[in-house]
């Protein structure tokens, strides 16, 4: 599913934001008797979830390469201290 769809701002709210939206969207979506008008609903939802998932890779991505980067400094630091 594409997230074109979806208003732009999405892009640009934290994964909180997005998973409070996902959330108020699951409730409207128990809340609605009639199934068939919920599909486009349920779709929408369906699409925000892809847009959260693609930014939690995205932060683990930026989490796992700042710690590499902090453990190749640690690192650089110990082997400086060995050889003087």
């Amino acid at each position: 599913m594409k997230d074109k769809n979806l208003p732009n701002d999405y892009n640009s709210l934290s994964l909180e934001e997005l998973t409070k939206e996902a959330n108020k969207m699951i409730k409207d979506l128990e809340s609605q008797k009639n199934l068939e008008n919920s599909l486009e609903n349920y779709q929408n939802l369906l699409k925000l979830n892809n847009i959260i998932e693609k930014k939690f890779q995205k932060d683990v991505k930026n989490i796992n390469d700042k710690t590499k980067e902090n453990i190749s400094k640690i690192t650089l630091k110990k082997d400086a201290k060995k050889i003087k």
